[in-house]
């Protein structure tokens, strides 16, 4: 297990590109199943959880091709379907919660599937339901094998349907998209997530010869294909390390240009900092966020206190609510954080708390966090990376805070973050890498 170590107080400044979307990426991969063409794809970040589907991919049979650093390029012509009901799949795809979006291209290619029930963070209960409802409503047939927590899936033939999702699933609308390009006739999909991410799937879909309507709304329209083509496909930035950058700048009183955001893409996201008091400037499609001696919470027009809570796009992002609550810990005044989706990720508060963060966790979903306006700095200590998110919120109060921090269990954040450490110390950071 390994381990940072971080020298706080360091002033940071200079330029920082953010990787490839991390949760477009997972998508994005396992849509070339649904092809035997070549399918390229660039700005695809150097991640844990990205590395493992590229792996399980060439494990199934897809021949990988590297091009150049962060392109990639796949072939699924002659995929092993034995495999997938191996333990080393079994070990594989249940270390990753991305392999659950293998189910819906393998099913509209193959007609058979097969899925251990997949790991990820540690944040609250994450159900498939929506997954298997939706595929259910497409015709799969689905059987579990309580023993070994492994499903297996099939469908004679795929057909369009209309569907209402029971929750905005982001993954669970990906699968089902994909599974529906290849189904007969017409798929109606209303409740649909539309983050950015499925915006681009279906970009690429459309690409390859798919006929998806709706594309960016939460009713998507999907006429059915035969086959699908080849392409080539660029992700996106990710703006969840967008999102983690401006609150590091701001905690950390530095000047700090983040380059190439595809700023139209990040939503409310610059919104809602601002709201935090950072201030954020747009230059091209470069976000700076100039130096601040403090930074003040707005009110409600009231005078009540400020609520950030996550929504289903085009709210606010639940991957960024860490972020917000760690950078409140400082700004000059209180709000309310109320995490809705995952009833453990606010857990790491106490961590802040022992740093000496003035936070009160009122359940499991919601913190009032009052702010101390560099008053009184937050101190180093050892901790642990609960999961991805909550790790670089860590990192960023470790940053910031006075004296040297610990931080174990650095794998977590190496899942979502390429090379944190390299890229952080090159704007001035101290951190240090060990076991």
């Amino acid at each position: 297990m390994g381990s940072f170590i971080i020298d706080g107080s360091c002033k940071l400044s200079g330029e920082i590109t953010p990787q490839g979307a991390k949760n477009e990426a997972l998508q994005i991969l396992c849509a070339v199943l649904l092809t035997p063409e070549k399918v390229t794809i660039n700005n695809i970040p150097d991640i844990i959880d990205v590395n493992k589907l590229i792996e399980l991919l060439d494990a199934m049979g897809v021949s990988v091709t590297k091009n150049s650093t962060g392109s990639y390029t796949f072939q699924a012509g002659d995929i092993d379907l034995e495999y997938l009901k191996t333990p080393d799949f079994r070990k594989k795809g249940g270390g990753l919660r991305g392999s659950v979006m293998l189910i819906g291209p393998l099913l509209a290619r193959f007609g058979r599937a097969y899925m251990p029930h997949p790991g990820g963070d540690k944040i609250g209960r994450r159900r498939l339901d929506t997954h298997f409802l939706g595929l259910q409503k497409l015709g799969a047939r689905f059987d579990f094998e309580d023993v070994n927590a492994f499903y297996s899936v099939s469908a004679n033939e795929l057909k369009g349907c209309y569907m209402l999702l029971d929750e905005a699933s982001v993954t669970g609308t990906a699968n089902i998209l994909m599974a529906a390009v290849m189904a007969k006739g017409k798929t109606t999909i209303f409740n649909a997530a539309c983050e950015p991410y499925l915006v681009q799937l279906c970009r690429m879909l459309n690409r390859m010869g798919a006929s998806i309507s709706g594309v960016g709304s939460n009713l998507l329209t999907i006429e059915g294909v035969e086959k699908l083509n080849g392409t080539e496909h660029t992700m996106l930035p990710d703006m969840i390390e967008i999102g983690s950058f401006i609150g590091m700048a701001a905690m950390t009183q530095s000047a700090i240009r983040i380059k190439n955001v595809k700023y139209p893409e990040l939503g409310i996201i610059p919104d809602v900092f601002k709201r935090l008091g950072i201030k954020i400037d747009v230059e091209g499609d470069d976000i700076i966020v100039p130096e601040q001696d403090n930074y003040e919470v707005e009110t409600y027009m009231d005078g009540s206190i400020m609520t950030i809570a996550d929504a289903p796009w085009p709210g606010f992002t639940p991957d960024l609510v860490s972020i917000a609550l760690v950078v409140a810990t400082q700004a000059k005044g209180s709000v309310l954080i109320h995490q809705k989706m995952f009833e453990s990720r606010l857990f790491f508060v106490d961590k802040l708390i022992e740093m000496g963060a003035s936070i009160i966790l009122c359940d499991p979903h919601r913190a009032t966090v009052i702010g101390l306006n560099r008053q009184t700095m937050l101190r180093g200590i050892t901790m642990s990376s609960p999961d991805i998110r909550a790790g670089v919120a860590l990192l960023i109060a470790a940053l910031s805070a006075k004296g040297k921090s610990r931080i174990d269990n650095i794998e977590q954040i190496d899942r979502g973050y390429q090379n944190i450490d390299l890229r952080l110390n090159a704007l001035g950071a101290s951190i240090e890498r060990i076991g």
